[in-house]
């Protein structure tokens, strides 16, 4: 399993590109990009857990019922949510236009073929006749290089400060495979899953079944264990598409070569929930949270998540203060069962790493030390339950449960960023 570059245009028979159409008006970078596939695409995806959800979402989920799509289509600029009737009626004229212009080039597309997603501000009609007016330009634009992933990827960006992108190769059944994917997704993230968009293709042949299993366990391990502010958007999509042309074996049970695939998915979706984590608005620093010894993986997801998610643990992190105190009362309140007094706690970054709580009290360390630790772009945050430096005389016993979320410090530019976003 190698990494190459080309993003979602690396697998075979996919192409993608991007183009300005004015979707918001004190911008002018690409706001509208397109994925295409050569051949029709299994298909599989997740969407937001809110209650709340956008346009685009309500019409993907209608035209990935079946669990096929050809063709993706995606705008920054407008999150098409809360917006009604209008709102539908535009999301679901996005595919229509996407299906018409692509069919126009001899590709035989319906509206149905087309998935749709949307991010940016919540409550503004989409203006959809300047989406009608750039379709032409934006089916031109596709390419099958690293270019037309670039000019793809650069639509969907909002307050993104980086690009978020990756693609695997590895044999499948003796079959040289590939995945690529790109995602956005910078603020207004908290599992489930985050505020995000990612798309996903691959030139193997799996059966849509499998693409689901495959690609919720994937999300499960990555994008649902990110968290930068607490606040879980109306529009997070996920979809994979799956086109076969590489010429496997087709996967239709779950074997070694599923999860071989699997695994590989989840490689790359770790890859960009990272960077969606280190990408958090306003912040400094990448901040990994591992608990093990917990009574299951869902449990210590959930302690862990306490902590990434805590404001004072965040704004902790940003004074690079080694308060440990916060964390264990994170973890105090986050529900899963454990016990203090068997709980060992550690940060670690490329400059080191320092004990600081040792069955659930403090240990001696150096301040500056743990600040010099705490200071660096990356750093980790390790804590065990019922470890065996656990108190004397306390239940050492611990679970098997271990997971690891991402989040980041708490800085200043959050509120700046947050402060003015719809202007």
């Amino acid at each position: 399993m190698k990494e190459i570059s080309g993003g979602v245009c690396a697998p075979k028979g996919f192409s993608a590109g991007g183009v300005w159409c004015g979707i918001k008006a004190s911008s002018r970078k690409r706001d509208l990009g397109l994925i295409y596939s050569e051949k029709p695409c299994a298909a599989a995806a997740m969407f937001t857990s809110n209650r709340v959800q956008a346009a685009s979402v309500l019409v993907s989920r209608e035209n990935l019922a079946g669990g096929k799509i050809r063709a993706l289509i995606a705008n920054s600029g407008n999150a098409n949510a809360c917006t009604g009737e209008t709102g539908l009626f535009a999301a679901r004229r996005m595919a229509e236009l996407a299906a018409a212009e692509l069919s126009r080039k001899g590709a035989e597309l319906k509206a149905a073929d087309v998935a749709v997603a949307s991010t940016g501000v919540i409550g503004v009609p989409l203006p959809i006749g300047v989406i009608a007016e750039g379709m032409g330009a934006l089916v031109e634009s596709l390419r099958r290089d690293e270019a037309g992933h670039t000019a793809a990827l650069e639509a969907i960006m909002t307050t993104d400060t980086r690009e978020k992108e990756g693609a695997l190769e590895f044999d499948l059944g003796g079959v040289p495979v590939r995945i690529g994917a790109m995602a956005k997704g910078s603020g207004m993230i908290h599992p489930n899953m985050a505020t995000m968009l990612c798309f996903v293709t691959t030139d193997a042949a799996l059966a849509p079944p499998l693409l689901d299993l495959a690609l919720r366990r994937a999300v499960k391990r990555s994008f649902n264990r990110v968290t930068v502010d607490g606040d879980t958007s109306t529009n997070d999509t996920i979809i994979l598409m799956a086109n076969g042309a590489s010429g496997n074996e087709p996967v239709i049970q779950d074997d070694a070569a599923y999860e071989l695939f699997a695994e590989a998915l989840e490689k790359l979706c770790v890859k960009l929930a990272r960077a969606m984590a280190r990408d958090g608005e306003g912040a400094s620093r990448l901040v990994s949270v591992t608990v093990s010894g917990a009574a299951d993986e869902d449990s210590a997801c959930v302690l862990a998540k306490s902590v990434a998610s805590s404001s004072l643990v965040k704004a902790a992190c940003f004074g690079a203060d080694a308060n440990w105190g916060r964390i264990l009362c994170a973890l105090g309140y986050a529900g899963p069962e454990f016990n203090p007094d068997t709980t060992d706690l550690w940060f670690k970054s490329a400059a080191g790493e320092i004990a600081v709580c040792r069955g659930g009290v403090s240990l001696p360390f150096s301040e500056d030390t743990a600040k010099r630790i705490l200071s660096q772009d990356e750093i980790e945050i390790i804590i065990c339950l019922g470890a065996p430096g656990s108190a004397a005389g306390a239940d050492r016993a611990a679970g098997t449960g271990t997971a690891t979320v991402w989040g980041c410090d708490l800085s200043y530019d959050y509120v700046k960023i947050n402060g003015d976003y719809r202007s």
